[in-house]
């Protein structure tokens, strides 16, 4: 399936319904007074975040998305039906632009709904003209139509967590095995790149391809995949013990990042020294000793062992939640 990160569609709201003239019936008393009811309300176009990073390729041929009329009011002053809603579902991570006012909705959350455009109100029947002046109202309104307009879709996805290293760290194996029983992984053609994309626990995971030395130059690492990993909030730094000087090669990517973009090096980071199967303990442990001054959380993992992978995932499962609790904490206070 073709990865979609661009999207362009027209939208337009329900027209309100129309108000009608009716009149009450009695015994012996054909027009007992007006009983019209107003039309409804149109509906409302929204869009709402969701994790399906690739949500986007269904609506490919699929450009106009229009809500329901409502219904006209009806005898004995009977309210019209409100027109359904029609609700766009678009990855965590878009950035919806009005075409004609330019304004911008960000989508920074799964869950969160932002209207885009009102639905027609709907028209007054002609009970509602009726006064002591106008005891025989004849009067009634056609319902307004609804607001439309063009809109343009930019994903840039919330990679919360971003897998970073060399080519031979397994990322992409990490990736699998952190992400295989809770959502789909597919590669997605940018350029010549192949970045993979996962859902962790509703959080999207992204191993990010192309670092090597020079990457920072444009060498390995595609532009177009860069602007889906800016606002990554936390790094996993694979480094294989299969280096023969794992620092070393932890300090050249680090240096890569900051070339391209320094504010990378400012972003929590998570060591994970990796293919703990290729050595013996001993070294592991020396490995490990060499980046304590930094002073960041130092975890070892085997892709061949099921407990070391447990062990790691219930980690990062707990921070992330933690993270996300103290955000939603902070989002009260303020």
């Amino acid at each position: 399936m073709a990865f979609i990160d661009e999207f362009q569609f027209f939208a337009k709201a329900g027209d309100g319904g129309d108000g009608v003239v009716r009149w009450r019936h009695e015994k012996g008393k054909e027009f007992s007074g007006p009983s019209g009811g107003d039309g409804g309300r149109g509906g409302d176009v929204y869009v709402i975040a969701i994790s399906d990073i690739h949500v986007l390729a269904k609506y490919r041929h699929e450009r106009e998305f229009i809500a329901g009329r409502a219904e006209d009011g009806g005898s004995n002053s009977c309210h019209g039906s409100d027109g359904k809603d029609i609700v766009i579902e678009l990855p965590m991570g878009s950035i919806v632009t009005n075409t004609r006012t330019e304004r911008k909705f960000i989508l920074e959350r799964v869950g969160q709904k932002e209207l885009l455009l009102e639905g027609g109100f709907g028209g007054f029947g002609n009970e509602h003209f009726k006064g002591s002046t106008n005891t025989t109202p004849k009067e009634s309104t056609k319902g307004k139509p609804g607001l439309e307009d063009t809109f343009f879709v930019e994903l840039q996805l919330f990679a919360e967590v971003g897998l970073i290293g060399l080519p031979n760290a397994g990322k992409s194996s990490l990736l699998n095995a952190l992400t295989r029983a809770q959502a789909k992984i597919g590669n997605y053609q940018f350029t010549t790149l192949d970045p993979n994309l996962g859902d962790f626990y509703g959080h999207i995971l992204a191993d990010i391809p192309g670092l090597i030395e020079g990457a920072s130059g444009g060498k390995g690492l595609g532009i177009k995949f860069l602007r889906h990993i800016k606002r990554t909030n936390t790094l996993i730094h694979l480094v294989s013990l299969e280096n023969e000087h794992p620092r070393e090669v932890y300090e050249t990517i680090r240096k890569e990042l900051g070339q391209y973009d320094p504010s990378l090096l400012e972003k929590e980071e998570i060591i994970l020294l990796t293919k703990t199967d290729m050595t013996d303990l001993g070294h592991t442990e020396k490995v490990r000793n060499d980046f304590l001054d930094l002073k960041k959380p130092i975890h070892t993992i085997s892709l061949f062992d099921d407990a070391s992978i447990k062990q790691f995932s219930d980690y990062l499962a707990q921070t992330l939640a933690d993270k996300k609790m103290l955000a939603e904490q902070i989002s009260i206070e303020e």
